[in-house]
């Protein structure tokens, strides 16, 4: 197993809001993806996309990216020929108001034994009645992590085709590391919805299933909305 990571640097044009930025990331890359058929029709498929990114970083004090500075964010896959592409789609002068790609670094990812880890982005975790998974609204530890493992099971089994089925959640141990719910903020028909989350450290389990699902959510993100900058692991 592998996955392939882009460390983007952008040059912003204006400046932009930290609370604005999940959104402006993932339709800058949407854009790129309709540069190519092959990519158009990957954005347009119903399902999991099997992709991740990081929000710009370092991030101001002020929680504002400014005009005239470069930043970097990271894109991971497990699909390399979609990385490849968006690559060279990323870098294409696309008349965006914010921000312009102006480099990429690619790296392939060899599977690893991971010990810990922590997502960098909020987890969004969807439950009864269009409500998202926080402490306040469910609490309930086991749904939680049962719901983490096996949308990483679906992700590994869209990608590979192959099924896979633990016996045991991947999840030895979790800790929600946030005292109030995080958001990300996007525009959807015009209006603003907030996609509610949390900041977890997981510790997986050893055994070999676990790491590999540990491994898809480092490529893919955890949980849902990862198109959106969900799920974001390190």
């Amino acid at each position: 197993m592998k996955y392939f990571e882009l460390t983007c640097t952008a040059y912003i044009k204006n400046d932009i809001a930290f609370k604005e930025s999940f959104e402006m990331i993932s339709k800058y890359i949407s854009f790129s993806m309709s540069k190519t058929e092959e990519l158009k029709e990957l954005h347009k498929k119903q399902g999991f996309k099997h992709y991740s990114f990081a929000n710009f970083y370092p991030i101001e004090k002020e929680k504002i990216y400014k005009k005239g500075n470069t930043y970097q964010f990271v894109l991971r896959s497990l699909d390399e020929k979609f990385i490849n592409a968006l690559s060279q789609t990323l870098r294409q002068n696309i008349d965006n108001p914010n921000f312009l790609v102006i480099d990429t670094y690619k790296r392939a990812v060899k599977q690893f034994f991971i010990s810990e880890l922590y997502s960098a982005t909020p987890v969004v975790v969807s439950i009864e009645n269009g409500l998202f998974w926080t402490m306040e609204k469910d609490g309930d530890i086991m749904k939680l992590q049962k719901q983490l493992h096996d949308n990483l099971e679906k992700k590994y089994q869209s990608f590979y085709g192959e099924p896979i089925k633990s016996e045991q959640n991947f999840i030895q141990l979790l800790e929600v590391k946030n005292r109030v719910p995080q958001n990300i903020q996007i525009i959807k028909n015009g209006k603003s919805i907030r996609l509610f989350g949390n900041k977890f450290r997981i510790v997986p389990n050893e055994d070999e299933l676990s790491q590999k699902l540990a491994f898809i959510a480092l490529a893919c993100g955890l949980g849902e909305k990862n198109s959106f900058g969900g799920g974001f692991c390190i």
